[in-house]
């Protein structure tokens, strides 16, 4: 028997509630993962087969830490549980059941890279040229639909009122024959699927629904339409069913998820019994009271009163600053004090803010500071490009049908082929019906490609080939290795002998490490798993508590963290919260449970800092302090100046343009309108900033003229000039 002892008292009574549905209201800090643990460890205690359980968590780290602790109470048992990210679980039930939606069961999974870089070739492919249809653009309102279960057909019936909506349901429509034609899914399809699947093949869905008896489920509060609907399908007829989440944590509209599925929850299972964590088991009482006096401005959210019987502890200390360069040194500072008055590890501070731009004022004067830290998010190591292109390799050895990852390696390294070859390829694949891979090997029937360009398309297909056939004989690390060799693109990379050729190298090499560890810790795994579990990776995964640095990321990604010492930076207005200008999803309310979810990851003491400026898009901004610094409790923040006597850190307008450009981190704003077009301002590596007063020609063929400072007029083909646009 487990020892349940060291749960309180509302803890045990949600622990041992087996029969019927079961919401869990868990506050920040109340011991949910414990609850959890402890939940599924005595359901297998009392008899409940493992494998007839369903866990359901929202990231893998969640999900393996859940395991590993329900392993350490029930022993191997644990490894027979359905335990997973929701993407990750009805992944491998859409490859079992693959046949029933005319899938293969090697389908790739397309990560938002590219389902964006698809969108791009339909709009090219349908010569599509307005100024209200960008492939960003596109591929987030698809999603966007897709999250709350409108597909193409729907779309076009219900939601198409103009002419550009007409468009987007042609490029909506095509989008998903395409990925059909790929054997390919994007991240939406994973949910969407599963529930055509059960309504479909009622054999099926009874099949699932009798397996689990059982169904957890964590976070409940970011799940989305689907995901709800898909675990209403799976509740078997006793309603055994325990949802887990904390309203006042619900930060993800803007990837579909739906506050009100808590609230709806009731309506749906009337015979709920509700539990209620209050007690906080992490923070100070400051801390607690200081975000309790945050997220009561909220209208929307359920009742419940959070309490610790931890200390006081210290006051939230509010440091005011002059621009972002002295806000990052007044936070080295301060960690240089708490450090040695406290004898803490750097491993014990976290910088919290709200977009990854932020992070690059931080990392100059830590460095020059040298102080330790490590950045979770930003350009996650599966986005970059070196990396891509060699895992674009592996899927299309597990899967040929895969266009957008063919199309991606097809001329690299350099062999050769170039667009207009590509070009008549797809064309001959689409008026025979077959895939580009096929086309390959009937090259020589394209009309208009020379005897010189199908020996290299031939050869290149020879290489896939050859690989294809060692797929199944070789380990995942020697594959790997052998085709990376193969390639030669670690020796193209050495002899470039440039700093960021070495950078790729290196990555590359990681790349291959990775594959080799990923190999030798699943000695069964076929190469298909590790392209799911790289699909299905999120920065948070690859965080590692050991290492000891000061962590700097988005409060997005602190969810489910805590640290003793928070520091919350760029707490001004339209930045934390966040202007709806930048994200349309941005709304009062979700912002302020996210500065809540920012206050609360902290066990010992808060720091929230904000600037009077602040270089923004390419200007000076004059920024007001936030307002939720204004409804922190009077009563338990100190104010510091901290400028005072430091000059400004304000550098001279040209450098600061740089500066930003050097650093913007694109995916922080809405980038659905970032196309280069007449009055758009640009910066360019050699020219400087410039702004754009004609653009003319189409497709590859596009054309800006750019007035650049000093009076310097340019035309720039866009394709090859590298343009990074302001606004």
């Amino acid at each position: 028997m487990i020892n349940l002892k060291t749960l309180n008292k509302e803890q045990l009574n949600a622990v041992k509630q087996m029969d019927g549905p079961i919401m869990i209201v868990a506050g920040a800090g109340s011991g949910k993962t414990k609850v959890l643990t402890y939940k599924v460890a005595y359901l297998i205690d009392n008899g409940v087969k493992p494998e007839n359980i369903l866990a359901l968590t929202f990231t893998n780290k969640a999900a393996n830490e859940m395991k590993d602790r329900i392993r350490e109470l029930v022993g191997t048992k644990a490894n027979s549980i359905w335990m997973g990210t929701f993407h990750s679980i009805f992944a491998k039930i859409l490859r079992i059941e693959s046949q029933q939606i005319n899938y293969k069961s090697n389908f790739s999974i397309y990560d938002a890279e590219d389902s964006l870089s698809l969108v791009h070739n339909i709009i090219s492919n349908f010569n599509i040229e307005l100024e209200a249809i960008t492939p960003n653009g596109i591929k987030h309102k698809i999603s966007y639909f897709k999250n709350h279960m409108v597909l193409a057909d729907e779309f076009k019936k219900k939601h198409a009122k103009s002419f550009v909506d007409e468009k987007v349901a042609e490029i909506f429509s095509e989008y998903q024959k395409r990925l059909v034609e790929n054997n390919a899914m994007d991240f939406e399809d994973l949910l969407l699927k599963p529930i055509e699947l059960f309504n479909n093949n009622p054999k099926v869905h009874q099949k699932y629904k009798k397996k689990f008896q059982y169904i957890l489920v964590d976070e409940f509060q970011d799940t989305n339409k689907a995901q709800y609907e898909l675990v209403k399908m799976l509740v078997n007829k006793d309603g055994n069913i325990c949802v887990v989440g904390d309203d006042a944590q619900s930060i993800y509209s803007w990837r579909g998820a739906n506050i009100g599925n808590m609230l709806d929850f009731e309506k749906d299972f009337p015979k709920r019994k509700v539990y209620k964590l209050e007690q906080n088991y992490r923070s100070t009482k400051n801390i607690l009271n200081a975000a309790d006096s945050i997220i009561k401005n909220n209208k929307e959210q359920l009742l419940k009163t959070l309490w610790t019987e931890n200390n006081d502890g210290e006051y939230l200390t509010l440091i005011k600053c002059s621009d972002e360069k002295d806000e990052a040194f007044q936070i080295a500072k301060h960690i240089k004090q708490e450090i040695s008055k406290k004898k803490l590890s750097l491993k014990n501070i976290a910088i919290l803010y709200r977009t990854n731009a932020q992070s690059r004022a931080l990392e100059d004067i830590f460095r020059r500071e040298k102080i330790p830290y490590k950045i979770i998010g930003g350009v996650e190591f599966y986005k970059r490009k070196e990396v891509k292109d060699i895992v674009a390799y592996m899927r299309v050895l597990s899967n040929t049908n895969d266009e957008e990852s063919l199309l991606r390696i097809m001329n690299f390294p350099q062999r050769g082929i170039g667009s207009t070859t590509i070009k008549r390829m797809i064309a001959f694949a689409r008026k025979h019906n077959i895939s580009l891979y096929d086309t390959m090997a009937r090259v020589f029937e394209v009309i208009d490609i020379k005897e010189r360009i199908q020996k290299n398309v031939k050869g290149f297909r020879l290489l896939l080939e050859k690989y294809i056939d060692l797929k199944d004989k070789l380990s995942l690390g020697e594959l790997s290795r052998a085709l990376v060799d193969d390639l030669g693109v670690v020796k193209m990379f050495k002899e470039e002998g440039t700093q960021e050729s070495r950078g790729r190298m290196e990555n590359i090499n990681e790349l291959l490490n990775s594959l080799s560890e990923f190999s030798s810790a699943n000695k069964e795994a076929k190469l298909e798993q590790y392209l799911e579990d790289v699909s299905l990776m999120s920065d948070i995964d690859s965080y590692e508590e050991t290492a000891n640095a000061v962590t700097m990321l988005t409060v997005h990604s602190a969810k489910g963290l805590e640290f003793p010492i928070v520091f919350i930076s760029g707490c001004e207005e339209d930045i934390f919260p966040l202007s709806n200008r930048f994200s349309a999803d941005a709304t009062l309310e979700e912002e302020r449970r996210l500065f809540y979810v920012a206050v609360t990851r902290a066990q010992q003491k808060v720091y929230i800092t904000h600037a009077r400026s602040r270089y923004r898009f390419g200007e000076v901004a004059y920024q007001s302090r936030s307002r939720f610094i204004d409804e922190l409790e009077p009563s338990l923040v100190k104010e510091v100046n901290g400028s005072i006597g430091r000059k400004s850190q304000r550098k001279s307008k040209k450098e600061i343009y740089y500066e930003y450009f050097e650093s913007v981190d694109y995916d922080d704003f809405d980038q659905d309108n970032k196309t280069v077009r007449p009055g758009s301002r640009v910066m360019h590596d050699k020219f400087g900033l410039g702004k754009v007063t004609q653009v003319t020609g189409s497709g590859d063929m596009l054309k800006a003229t750019v007035v650049f400072e000093g009076n310097n007029v340019k035309q720039l083909m866009l394709k090859f000039a590298k343009l990074k646009i302001l606004n």
